[in-house]
């Protein structure tokens, strides 16, 4: 038996655009086991939050193939019925906005109350009380009176902590967090963090933790995976990919991060955007159009990733002699309050 509890292989999610299937998810492989943090990262528009969605079988219009493989079972085989008792059971997931995650005309206890009710977890007359007690546990203050608010009437910290006591009020095995501490400010990013990797540990799970918040990702991940365009470009343990990244994106993410020594200095800013999905080129290194001083013989025609080092991968050949210097005038000026501003996240 697989010593991971979440293995992903080849995975294809592709949406309909004028009348013809484009992949936002392409073939995307990755694996997490139990009590492990996966972090996922990349720019806007990578595909990240795609994935999540593939994984939870939450996309109805999407076309999909590959395997996602969760406890013996392939989710892309499970009819609806069974994936309603996955989803929020085994595998819960902590959702981007909570104020549009969370049903406006329910209370806050009768949600959390929903989710016990769908997987029978808890006895009728227990359900009340447990979902007190999760509130509680998520470290909400005066858990009943909270019980019986609406959203709208709690801060934006009070809703994401309701959202994470109904992702784990059913202790799952996996746990996606979509970009869980997204406009939050930085004392609340704090708690939340701290109470997703409490609860991990305790229950054991899995995580898969979507950001593009480099702070969040060297605090709490084990292992980091970079997403560009849709692919996995490169996957290493996080230490590693810190010290020693090896993909020109990931470089470039790096680079774009300012740090004190940078102070006066100027600081990398990748070129271009992320290509819309009907505009991509499918063939070739996709990061190539934004690195246009690297000379198209270093890329591969099909790239694959290929292990490098032990449990470090990385897609196409252009990594080996890659270099900012050629970069240019893509570079701009930082002072101290705009360093302030910027290292308060570590956001790419």
């Amino acid at each position: 038996m697989s010593e991971n509890l979440l293995e992903v292989k080849n995975l294809t999610t592709a949406f309909k655009i004028g009348g013809e299937y484009f992949p936002a998810v392409d073939d995307v492989s990755l694996n997490i086991k139990p009590n492990e943090v996966l972090a996922l990262v990349g720019e806007s528009g990578s595909g990240k939050s795609a994935t999540a969605f593939s994984l939870m079988g939450l996309h109805t219009k999407a076309r999909m193939e590959g395997e996602v493989n969760f406890l013996g079972r392939n989710l892309l085989k499970q009819n609806e019925g069974k994936m309603n008792k996955i989803r929020g059971g085994d595998m819960a997931m902590i959702f981007q906005d909570p104020m549009t995650a969370l049903n406006p005309l329910m209370k806050v206890k009768q949600q959390i109350i929903e989710t016990l009710k769908i997987h029978n977890t808890k006895p009728k007359n227990e359900r009340e009380s447990y979902a007190i007690e999760l509130l509680d546990r998520v470290g909400i203050p005066r858990p009943k009176r909270v019980g019986e608010a609406y959203p709208h009437e709690l801060s934006g910290g009070m809703r994401q902590r309701v959202v994470i006591a109904i992702a784990i009020a059913n202790r799952p095995k996996m746990l996606i967090a979509d970009e869980p501490t997204t406009a939050l400010d930085v004392t609340i990013q704090a708690q939340i963090l701290d109470l997703i990797r409490e609860l991990q540990e305790e229950l054991n799970s899995g995580v898969l933790l979507i950001t593009h918040d480099l702070g969040v990702v060297a605090e709490m991940a084990d292992r980091v995976a970079v997403m560009y365009a849709g692919q996995i470009v490169e996957v290493a343990p996080v230490r590693e990919l810190f010290k020693n990244p090896q993909h020109p994106y990931t470089k470039s993410l790096l680079n774009s991060l300012p740090t004190e020594d940078m102070l006066g200095k100027k600081l990398h800013v990748i070129q271009g955007v992320v290509p819309a999905l009907d505009k991509m080129d499918r063939t070739g290194c996709r990061f190539a159009p934004r690195i246009p001083w690297v000379p198209a013989s270093e890329h591969e025609y099909n790239p694959q990733l290929r292990e490098i080092a032990p449990g470090h991968h990385v897609r196409c050949t252009c990594y080996k002699n890659f270099s900012l210097e050629g970069a240019g005038e893509t570079y701009v000026d930082i002072d101290e309050r705009e360093y302030e501003m910027a290292t308060r996240g570590g956001n790419v």
